[in-house]
């Protein structure tokens, strides 16, 4: 059995860090144990252009712990308006490391989002052309699709069309949850690869609905049938190179998740590395962590991997049950619980 893991410092390839004083309050979570992660644009206004995103970028450098080494990598957010030259020019300076295609309305903030796809191949055309990455939130918003099969439907609408129109675009599937994305990245060349996130290594959707509203356990896309989960944990711990680790970490209040109309995301940042080696241990797969986590993304987006290392250690670490934040409170993914790997100090 092994008790200790050394691995070059990991990445996160998708994350939310808000702003403002939750901003503030998140970041050294992150920065702690991650080189660099890739920082979602979706605020309120949406991060739309390359002035907007070396604003918040230098708000979140900020934040950032005297004496840690962090850097974020902006995304820019897609509308249907999005200028192509803009994007371009953001990407050129070093400012965006890629763009985010929401679908209108499919998740937090994405109101501004893409209302049809038709209106940003012009965009799409000019990534290709340039080597600019596209993230992409894949489900369909449609009311009449079940909430369960809007992943799988965005696939056969719009995935298998983006591949095919623009063969040389570089696309991550991000926060996949099902089989059917599973077998689509898999199916496709290099250019697409995909995130999996903690939670849905961890759990399925029972674990929103057993036992009550469980509303810790709920984000966009939803935690899906059993077989999914474990779909996604034979990908992640299969040591290919197409899925590597994005947390999706997506901070709310306790007070914002714990109400009548309850906010999608789950803060997985405090102890996110360590809920993937339990997952890699339990799959007795600690030998492609470090490819998941460190070698895989950067190699995708076309960056040096980090120098420096962390080591994991197993030990029995108790979870807050809450943190404070911003002087309110907020759940951790795995609060009240009782883990078995830490970083080593």
């Amino acid at each position: 059995m092994t008790d200790t893991l050394t691995i070059r410092r990991p990445d996160d390839w998708h994350l939310h860090f808000r702003d403002g004083d939750i901003m503030r309050g998140v970041v050294p979570y992150t920065a702690r144990q991650f080189g660099r992660a890739i920082v979602m644009p979706n605020l309120t206004p949406p991060v739309t252009t390359a002035n907007l995103a070396a604003e918040y970028r230098e708000r979140i450098v900020a934040a950032v712990p005297a004496g840690v080494d962090f850097t974020p990598l902006m995304t820019c957010y897609l509308t249907d308006t999005t200028d192509p030259d803009d994007l371009a020019r953001g990407f050129a300076e070093g400012v965006f490391t890629a763009a985010k295609l929401y679908p209108a309305n499919a998740t937090t903030n994405s109101a501004h989002g893409v209302s049809d796809l038709a209106k940003i191949y012009l965009v799409l055309e000019g990534m290709e052309a340039e080597g600019i990455v596209l993230c992409i939130h894949g489900e369909v918003t449609d009311h009449d699709i079940d909430v369960f099969d809007r992943e799988a439907e965005f696939i056969e609408r719009h995935m298998r069309a983006i591949v095919r129109d623009f063969p040389k675009l570089k696309i991550v599937f991000e926060h996949i949850t099902t089989a059917d994305a599973v077998a689509f990245v898999e199916e496709c060349g290099p250019n697409v690869a995909a995130t999996i996130t903690p939670q849905h290594l961890h759990i399925n959707r029972n674990a929103m609905l057993v036992g009550g509203i469980q509303p810790h356990n709920y984000c966009l896309p939803v935690a899906k049938r059993e077989t999914h989960r474990l779909a996604l944990r034979k990908a992640a711990t299969s040591g290919s190179s197409k899925f590597f680790l994005g947390t999706d970490s997506a901070p709310h209040l306790r007070g914002d998740k714990e109400s009548a109309c309850g906010c999608a995301g789950i803060f997985g940042a405090p102890y996110a590395i360590e809920s993937y080696c339990i997952v890699f241990d339990e799959e007795d797969a600690l030998e492609h962590l470090e490819a998941f986590a460190s070698l895989n993304g950067p190699a995708f987006y076309g960056l040096p991997v980090n120098e420096e290392t962390i080591t994991l250690e197993r030990a029995d670490v108790a979870v807050p049950e809450e943190l404070d934040l911003a002087g309110q409170t907020i759940v951790p993914w795995h609060g009240g619980q009782t883990i078995g790997w830490r970083i080593a100090d």
